[in-house]
C-alpha cells in the first residue's frame, strides 16, 4: 500500500497530475496530539453522553479508555498540555445499570510521558481498578467488576500524585441506573467542574505551564466546565425549549474546590444529592454543594425563554472561566416573568 502511494505521488509529479496530496504521517500524527499553533478541542459537549438504558436485563459492557495527552485550547489565544481520558475533559460518561458486568479496557498511548490508570468510585474492589489498570505508556490494562449499587460516581486517575493528572483533566462520570431506570426527560447533559493550575496569570496568552506549587496552596488560575474556560457556551452551549424537562449529571473532578452549583434564574424542581439515585430526590433547591470527587442529578422544568448561566456560587470563579449557558427558545410567559411593572401595584412591600 505504500509503495503504491509513493509510485502514484511520483506519477503524478512526473505528469502534471493534481491528484490528492499525500498525507505526511509526522504532520498529522502532530495535529492529532495538538501544539499551541493549532491546540486540539478537548472540551466534551454537553450533549455526548449515552442514551438511557431503560428497562433491560443485566448485561455485559466493554468500556475502553485511552489516556492520552494532548496540547487543547483553554482559552481564547492559550492553550495547555492537558491529560486525557479519549481526547477530551470530562473523559466519556459510562452508562451502566444495576447489575451489570463491566469490563475495563485502559491503554496508555505510547507517546505519552506519564503512568496512567483509572479508579472508579462505582468499584467495590481494590483502588475501584487503579491497581489493574496501571500502565506505562504503550501499555493496556484492565479488570472487570459487577455494578453493585446504582447512582452517579466519579473515575478519575489516580496515579500519585493523583491530584496533578486531575488537574490536568483526568477526571469523568460513571452512571449506574437503578433496575427500571430514570423517569424520563426530554434533554440530558454531562457537565463536570475542574480546577488547572498554572505559573502564568489567568488570561496569560500562549501555551501555559503546569504549577506544581499552586496545586499545592490550592491556588487555580482557571475554573472549567468540561476543561476549558467559558467551554460550554457558543456553539458548545447547551439547548431546549420552553415546557421541556432538562436532567444535569453534574460532577466535580476538582482536584481541591467543592461546588456550589447554581442555574441562575431556575430552581432545581428534584435534586438527587450527592449522586444517590435511590433515596428520597430533594425538591425545590436554589443551589447544591458538590465536593471533589463527587456528583449530584438535578432535574428542571423551563417554564420561561431566555439565557440561562450554569455556574458556581463561589461566584469569583465565574471571572476565571466557570461560566456555561443553557439557550431555551419559546414563547414569552408573562404570567410568569415579565420585565418592569404593572402600574396597579396593590399592596407594596416596605
Amino acid at each position: 500500500m505504500l509503495l503504491t502511494t509513493v509510485a502514484a505521488g511520483v506519477l503524478a509529479l512526473s505528469f502534471g497530475f493534481s491528484g490528492p496530496a499525500v498525507a505526511d504521517p509526522a504532520h498529522q500524527h502532530i495535529s492529532e496530539l495538538g501544539s499551541h499553533d493549532a491546540p486540539v478541542d478537548i472540551v466534551r459537549k454537553a450533549t455526548d453522553l449515552p442514551a438511557s438504558i431503560g428497562d433491560r436485563g443485566p448485561e455485559t459492557v466493554r468500556v475502553r479508555l485511552e489516556t492520552v495527552e494532548v496540547i487543547g485550547r483553554l482559552a481564547d489565544d492559550t492553550s495547555y498540555h492537558y491529560w486525557t481520558f479519549n481526547r477530551k475533559v470530562p473523559g466519556p460518561l459510562v452508562r451502566v445499570r444495576v447489575g451489570d458486568r463491566v469490563e475495563v479496557l485502559l491503554e496508555n498511548h505510547a507517546d505519552n510521558m506519564a503512568m496512567h490508570n483509572v479508579d472508579f468510585h462505582a468499584v467495590t474492589g481494590l483502588h475501584g481498578g487503579g491497581h489493574a489498570t496501571l500502565a506505562a505508556p504503550g501499555e493496556e490494562k484492565g479488570f472487570t467488576f459487577k455494578a453493585l449499587k446504582p447512582g452517579l460516581y466519579v473515575y478519575h486517575c489516580a496515579v500519585g500524585p493523583a491530584a496533578q493528572h486531575i488537574a490536568n483533566g483526568m477526571y469523568g462520570m460513571i452512571l449506574v441506573e437503578p433496575e427500571g431506570g430514570l423517569p424520563p426527560v426530554d434533554h440530558e447533559f454531562y457537565v463536570m467542574q475542574g480546577e488547572i493550575y498554572t505559573e502564568e496569570a489567568f488570561g496569560t496568552p500562549g501555551e501555559l505551564t503546569e504549577s506544581y506549587d499552586k496545586l499545592m496552596d490550592e491556588q487555580p488560575e482557571y475554573y472549567v466546565f468540561n476543561g476549558a474556560a467559558e467551554g460550554l457556551t457558543g456553539d458548545n452551549a447547551m439547548k431546549a425549549k420552553v415546557g421541556e424537562t432538562v436532567r444535569i449529571y453534574f460532577g466535580v473532578g476538582g482536584p481541591n474546590k467543592t461546588s456550589s452549583f447554581h442555574v441562575i434564574g431556575e430552581i432545581f424542581d428534584k435534586v438527587y444529592d450527592l449522586g444517590s439515585l435511590t433515596g428520597e430526590a430533594r425538591a425545590d433547591v436554589q443551589t447544591i454543594s458538590v465536593p471533589p470527587g463527587g456528583a449530584a442529578v438535578v432535574d428542571l422544568k423551563l417554564d420561561v425563554p431566555g439565557e440561562y448561566l450554569l455556574v458556581d456560587h463561589a461566584l469569583s470563579r465565574v471571572g476565571r472561566g466557570l461560566v456555561a449557558k443553557l439557550i431555551v427558545d419559546g414563547p414569552e410567559q408573562p404570567d410568569i416573568y415579565h420585565e418592569g411593572v404593572d402600574q396597579m401595584l396593590g399592596l407594596l412591600t416596605q
